[in-house]
C-alpha cells in the first residue's frame, strides 16, 4: 500500500522560469524537466504532465507506462512542428506507476528515479545523457562524470522524433520503501551519498525531505531547476512504515582523548639570534624546522612553476584547439579551447551552434562526433555540417 507522498519544485538561483513539472496523483507519479528556447521548454514539460495525468491504457503495468510516455511523446512532437516558436523543444519524462506490490518505472532522459530500502539508497535509472554513456562504456568514471563539461547533455527526449525508445522496468516492493523522482537539477548538485542522508535524517516527514533536497541543491549552486516527489510504501493502508534509522557517524572520543585548547595548538617555537661577544665568529642560533622550511619553499616554487606551465598550455589550447560538443539545451556545438573546467571556470568557448540536437544522433554518431579529440576549426565545422546535412530535413 502506498503510504504518504510529497512533492516540491523551485526555478533553482540561476534560471528566472521553472521548466519542470511534475505529477503526483497516487498510484501515479512523474516528473518531467523540458528543454528549449524562450518558454519551449515550459511548454514540453506542462504538454508532457498533462498527457501522463490524463492517459489511461491496457494491458500490463510496463505495457500501460510506455503507452503513457509514447502519448506525451506524440503530443510534444506535435505541437512542436505546429509552433515554429516551439521549434526542437523537447523533454525527459520518468514515470511511477504503483500496482499490486510492484512499482513500474518508465524513463527517457537525465530525471532520475531512486529506492531507499534499509537506510541505502540506489539509483534505478540509467541516465540518456552523453556522459552517462561513456560512463557505462568504461571511457569515463563517475567521478570523472561529475564535472565533465557535457554533463548536461541528453542524448533520448521526448519530443524530438515522432517515435521514443522508452526503459520500463519493475521494481517489487517492501514495506518501508521510499521512491524518489528527481530532476537533474538535484542530481547535478547533490551527491547521491547526501540525498540518501537527506532522507534518512527525514524519513518520518516526507514533506520536509523534499523541501530539504531542495534547499541543499540551492545550497550548492542551484545552477538548474530542481523538482522531486517522494512515495513510500506502508504496511497497510493508512499506515506509514518506519524506516531503519539513518545511519549515524563515528561516535565522538571521550573526552580525556580529546585535545584541549592548549594542547591542540602548541606555542610557536622561538627563533633567537645570539652573538658571543668572546667568540671569534658570529653564529646564528640553530633554527628547528629550518631544513623542512627549505623543502616547503622548493616544493612550492615548484607548483608554482607547474601552474604557469598549465596556463600557458590552456592558453595555447583556448587560441589554437577546437572540439565538438553540445549546448546544456543538447544542439551541437563547435568550441574553442579546451574541453575541461577548472575550478568553476571554462577553459572553451562555443564558436558555433547548430540546430542540430545531440538527441537526433544515433549512438554510434555521438560516440564518433563527441571523442574531444582536438582538431582544426575547420575540421570541426566539417563534422558538424555534414551530419546536419543528412539529419535536419
Amino acid at each position: 500500500m502506498i503510504g504518504h507522498s510529497a512533492s516540491a519544485t523551485d526555478p533553482g538561483r540561476r534560471r528566472r522560469r521553472n521548466e519542470d513539472a511534475f505529477v503526483c496523483e497516487p498510484p501515479l507519479y512523474a516528473i518531467a524537466d523540458g528543454m528549449g528556447g524562450a518558454r519551449a521548454g515550459e511548454i514540453a514539460s506542462r504538454l508532457a504532465a498533462a498527457a501522463v495525468r490524463e492517459g489511461g491504457g491496457e494491458g500490463g503495468p510496463e505495457e500501460r507506462v510506455r503507452t503513457l510516455i509514447q502519448e506525451a511523446n506524440a503530443r510534444v512532437h506535435q505541437r512542436a512542428n505546429e509552433d515554429s516558436s516551439a521549434s526542437g523543444m523537447g523533454t525527459t519524462m520518468t514515470v511511477a506507476l504503483v500496482e499490486e506490490g510492484r512499482v513500474t518505472i518508465g524513463h527517457v532522459g537525465d530525471s532520475r528515479a531512486y529506492l531507499l530500502r534499509g537506510g541505502v539508497l540506489e539509483q534505478l535509472t540509467d541516465d540518456h545523457s552523453l556522459v552517462g554513456e561513456l560512463v557505462r562504456s568504461g571511457k569515463l568514471s563517475p567521478e570523472e562524470a561529475e564535472s565533465h563539461p557535457q554533463r548536461s547533455v541528453i542524448t533520448r527526449v521526448l519530443g524530438t522524433e515522432p517515435d521514443v525508445d522508452v526503459d520500463t522496468f519493475s521494481v517489487a516492493t517492501r514495506p518501508g520503501d521510499v521512491f524518489l523522482l528527481s530532476s537533474d537539477g538535484l542530481s547535478s548538485m547533490v551527491a547521491d551519498e547526501a540525498i540518501g542522508s537527506t532522507l534518512g535524517r527525514h524519513r518520518g516527514d516526507l514533506d520536509a525531505a523534499a523541501r530539504a533536497l531542495v534547499d541543499a541543491a540551492n545550497r550548492n549552486g542551484g545552477e538548474d531547476n530542481i523538482t522531486v516527489v517522494l512515495f513510500e510504501l506502508a504496511a497497510r493502508l493508512g499506515d506509514t512504515a518506519e524506516l531503519p534509522p539513518a545511519p549515524v557517524g563515528p561516535e565522538r572520543a571521550d573526552d580525556e582523548d580529546t585535545l584541549s585548547g592548549l594542547d591542540a595548538v602548541p606555542a610557536a617555537d622561538e627563533i633567537a639570534v645570539g652573538w658571543d661577544p668572546g667568540a671569534d665568529s658570529y653564529e646564528p642560533a640553530a633554527v628547528p624546522g629550518g631544513p623542512r622550511r627549505r623543502r616547503l619553499l622548493v616544493a612550492s616554487l615548484v607548483f608554482l612553476a607547474l601552474l604557469a606551465a598549465a596556463s600557458l598550455l590552456a592558453l595555447w589550447g583556448l587560441s589554437r584547439a577546437h572540439f565538438v560538443g553540445a549546448e546544456s539545451d543538447g544542439h551541437v556545438a563547435v568550441y574553442q579551447g579546451l574541453p575541461y573546467d577548472v575550478a568553476g571556470v571554462r577553459l572553451y568557448r562555443s564558436v558555433y551552434v547548430s540546430r542540430l540536437l545531440a538527441a537526433q544522433l544515433s549512438q554510434r554518431e555521438r560516440r564518433s562526433l563527441f571523442d574531444h579529440d582536438l582538431i582544426g576549426q575547420r575540421s570541426a565545422l566539417r563534422e558538424v555540417k555534414s551530419l546536419e546535412a543528412e539529419v535536419i530535413p
